[in-house]
Order: C-alpha cells, then sequence, then structure tokens
C-alpha cells in the first residue's frame, strides 16, 4: 500500500452515538467537560454501580487522562466527550462483567454450577495425543475449579501414571500433575479445587497415590468429619481448599473374589468409571448397536453383576479404612437398584453420581424432576460420550437446565459448546462457581420442583440496538429470550451490550 500510495494513513474511530450524547450533555448540564462528581452520578444513576464514590470517579478521570492525553500538557481533570466515550466502551475502566464475586457463596456445594473439564491432562484428541500437566495448568488460569485425573500403574507397577486407558496417549507422572495443581489452583480464585480421580490403581498404589496427594498438598487437603456428610461445606468454607472425589476403595475378601469370578466378572476391571464406559461406547459404535438400551424394569445381566458387587463390598468392607480411602471428601458411586435408586435423595448421605451425555439425555426423558431433587442436595456430573474422540463437546444448556453441577467439556477442544461454557462462567466475577437460581432449590407444597419441560411464558422481552457508525444500527426488536425462568440468571451477560 505504502508503494502505490502517498500520505498518511490511520484507523478513523467511530464517534460518539447519539444516546451517548444525550447522556453526556444530561449529566455535565449542557457544558464541554464532565468533573469527576458528575461521572459518579452517571455511574450509579445509569450503570447501577452503587458503591462508586467520587475518589473511584476521581482515579478514573486520572487514568483516562494519561491513557489519552500527555499528562504534562493537560492541565484539566475532567472527561470531554471523547474521553467519556472511551471509558464507556474501554473493558479495563469499564468491564462490561463485574471482576467481583457477587453471589452469596455460604450455601451447599450442590447449590452450584462448577467449572468443570473433563480428561483435563490431555493435550489434544482422546485417542493419541499428549497427556501432561500443561493443560491443567492452563484451566486452572482459565478458572475451572474442578479437574479430571485417570489413574493408572506403570507396566512395573511401582508408579502411578496419569493417562486416558486403552488408547495410544503417552502417559505422564501423577507427582507432576499434583504440584502443576498446588502450583496455579488459587492463580485466578480463591474458591476450591475438585479433583475427580478416576482410579485403576492396586491397594498398593492407591496408598502410594494417597502419600502423594497428603505429601503435595499438606493442609490444603479438605478432610470431612464424618465419613458420610449429610450436606456439603460452602466454597467459602472451602476457600484455598483441594477436594479429592472418586469412588472410595473396597477391599476385597478371598470370598468375594470366588464369588465376583463365579459370576464371570474380572476383579481387577469392576470399576465403576467413564474409563469403562468409554470403552463400551467405542464397542457400542463398532457393533452400531445403542447402549443402555434396557429399560429401568429390566435386569441385564451387567446389572445384575453390578448389583452383585455392591451388595458384596457392603458385606465384606472392611472396618479401618485405608489412608487413601480417608482423602476422599465428595464419594461418588451408584448403588444397585437402577435409576431410580441412583437419583434417590438420602437425609444422612451425600453424593456425586456420574452419567455419560448420552445417559443423560435418556434419563431426563422420563426422570426430569427427579434429577432435578437430586441436584437440591447432591452432585449430578455430566461428562462427553465416549465416542468423541476428536475432544469435540456437548451442549452443556441442558445439563445445567435440570441442576447438574458438574457439566464436565474437553477444555483443549472448541466451538460454541466450550466458548458457552466460558462465558458462562465469566460471571460473578470468574471464580469458577455460579450460583444456581432459587427455582432450582424450592420446594412446591406438595413437594413438586421444577420441571424443565414445562412451557413457561418469556420472562424478558430484550431490545437489542448494535450501532455501526453514525447514523446506522442494526435493532433486533423481536427478539425474545427465556432466561431459566428468572430474570437474574443471564442478566449479567446482558451488560456486554450498551446502548
Amino acid at each position: 500500500m505504502r508503494m502505490c500510495f502517498s500520505g498518511n494513513f490511520r484507523i478513523m474511530e467511530t464517534g460518539p452515538p447519539s444516546d451517548l450524547k444525550e447522556a453526556f450533555m444530561k449529566y455535565t448540564e449542557g457544558k464541554t467537560y464532565m468533573t469527576a462528581e458528575q461521572l459518579q452520578r452517571f455511574m450509579v444513576e445509569v450503570q447501577g454501580h452503587g458503591g462508586a464514590s467520587v475518589a473511584e470517579a476521581e482515579l478514573i478521570v486520572d487514568q483516562i487522562l494519561q491513557k489519552r492525553h500527555h499528562i504534562t500538557m493537560c492541565e484539566r481533570s475532567c472527561l470531554s466527550l471523547d474521553d467519556f466515550h472511551h471509558f464507556l466502551f474501554s473493558t479495563d475502566l469499564n468491564p462490561p462483567i463485574s471482576n467481583q464475586v457477587e453471589q452469596d457463596m455460604t450455601a451447599p456445594l450442590s447449590h452450584y454450577f462448577i467449572y468443570t473439564g473433563h480428561n483435563s491432562y490431555l493435550t489434544g484428541n482422546q485417542l493419541s495425543s499428549h497427556c501432561s500437566d500443561v493443560p491443567i495448568e492452563k484451566a486452572l488460569k482459565r478458572g475451572v475449579r474442578a479437574v479430571e485425573l485417570d489413574v493408572w500403574p506403570n507396566s512395573a507397577k511401582d508408579d502411578v501414571l496419569v493417562l486416558h486407558g486403552w488408547t495410544l496417549t503417552t502417559p505422564v507422572k501423577l507427582i507432576k500433575c499434583l504440584k502443576s495443581i498446588r502450583e496455579h489452583a488459587f492463580f485466578s480464585s480463591p474458591y476450591p479445587v475438585i479433583i475427580t480421580l478416576e482410579d485403576h490403581l492396586t491397594e498398593n498404589l492407591q496408598a502410594k497415590a494417597a502419600q502423594m496427594i497428603t505429601g503435595t498438598f499438606g493442609d490444603m487437603l479438605f478432610y470431612p468429619e464424618t465419613e458420610c456428610l449429610k450436606e456439603f461445606p460452602s466454597p467459602e468454607e472451602l476457600k484455598h481448599k483441594i477436594i479429592i472425589s472418586a469412588k472410595p476403595p473396597k477391599e476385597k475378601g478371598d470370598l468375594e473374589v470366588k464369588c465376583m469370578k463365579g459370576k464371570g466378572i474380572n476383579p481387577l476391571k469392576e470399576k465403576d468409571s467413564s474409563e469403562d464406559l468409554w470403552g463400551k461406547d467405542l464397542l457400542a459404535l463398532s457393533s452400531n448397536q445403542e447402549d443402555d438400551g434396557k429399560s429401568d424394569g429390566e435386569t441385564s445381566e451387567q446389572n445384575q453383576n453390578d448389583e452383585y458387587r455392591y451388595v458384596c463390598d457392603h458385606e465384606l468392607r472392611p472396618q479401618e479404612a485405608p489412608a487413601y480411602k480417608h482423602l476422599i471428601s465428595i464419594s461418588a458411586g451408584k448403588p444397585k437398584g437402577g435409576l431410580k435408586k441412583a437419583l434417590k435423595v438420602e437425609l444422612d448421605n451425600v453424593r456425586r453420581l456420574s452419567l455419560s451425555e448420552q445417559k443423560f439425555e435418556k434419563v431426563i426423558a422420563s426422570h426430569g424432576t427427579d434429577v432435578v431433587r437430586f441436584t437440591q442436595k447432591n452432585i449430578l456430573r455430566i461428562y462427553p460420550k465416549g465416542i468423541r474422540i476428536d475432544s469435540s463437546n456437548y451442549k452443556p444448556m441442558n445439563a445445567w437446565l435440570h441442576g447438574a453441577q458438574m457439566v464436565a467439556l474437553n477444555m483443549q477442544g472448541y466451538g460454541k459448546s466450550l466458548w458457552l461454557m466460558h462465558g458462562m462462567f465469566r460471571s460473578n466475577g470468574g471464580c469458577g462457581y455460579v450460583k444456581k437460581p432459587d427455582f432450582f432449590m424450592n420446594m412446591g407444597p406438595e413437594n413438586q420442583v421444577f420441571d424443565p419441560k414445562a412451557k413457561l411464558p418469556v420472562k424478558k422481552t430484550l431490545k437489542v440496538k448494535v450501532y455501526m457508525g453514525d447514523g446506522w444500527h442494526l435493532d433486533f426488536k423481536r427478539a425474545q429470550f427465556t432466561l431459566f425462568s428468572s430474570p437474574d440468571f443471564y442478566i449479567r451477560g446482558l451488560q456486554l451490550i450498551r446502548q
């Protein structure tokens, strides 16, 4: 361009729109400049910044003048119309979303949506990428509060590795991942980090993993006062704490092993984990069959095995639990008895239940309100189906609509679903915890709960005007949105649009 044309070139900035000019004239009373006191009044009355002080407004004025004008040449201490325009559209001085925690953080963990990653150690696809602590570091710095580690023995059975089982992924040592979590856990938020362990270890390696975890985190680890929590602690109580969530290990006696072998079950493979389901998903894909095709009333051979295993575990559980078990603060696992039993709310015990996205869709088709009721007290985790080997993601909105707290997505992926996740957790100061709307937690006079399938009237009609230069704009007057039947849920995100 410089070879073909002579002269100086500069980017032309769009001038202040008409409504901004009107606001400026109103608060300056028709004058050319806006004082700090007038800016403070605008912040309180128009922007709803009730806590804004004159001193804060003066600081903003100084910052704008230092940035836009040479400090030695600018003798005035007030804003011009262009300065005011710059302030309103500055992400540093006037961010569209508050960077302060604004919600009540004293409710139990089950009352919050939690920023959750899936297979947090993978650098790429689910089949052949590298396992590393770098994706974990990136996720924690972004604000993710729940990371997942799949732990396996090494070939010599003397160390613990993190890798995606039954794939070509290259492993990383568990201790390296733990140290990375310790270093970066509270980089972006002081609220607790949940480590979800998919355990494929022998008893000896479970003990070794326990030593690694306690040695790495020390006082940062949260230990529940009782083995069975009646209610989860709050994020406020758990500030700067590391929480371990896993299926509690069960020592198997000789009688149980014989019983399991008699049923054709390999005791070393009987882990209720997403890894096993991942393998089943691939098998189902290759055979072109739908998984979980049985109805609740039917009992497959695998269900019989699961029920038998649960009974044996319950009867033969040792009185003195190993150290590894003591680390687990959020117990995972599915009790025997089918779907209804899994979603049963117990008065004296809370737990975490994990479902694949496929299973979840089938569950909510007939048990949507049961899922909502379960998530009022317990934690529900949803994870991508196994055939997403490219680390793609499902739409998280449906899971949130049913109260699922831990909607796990592949953070190394790409696309609209992941962008929606990132946008969701920009709210509440980006702390990684977003409080559910009250209607998720409310109970009706006959113990009825929110029904996501119920047809509800539109709560808010939004009129969005997008300016495209002087005199030009797009006006979406017909756009209507249902904000989770609550005017509070996504209102913060709407601050991105300023008229």
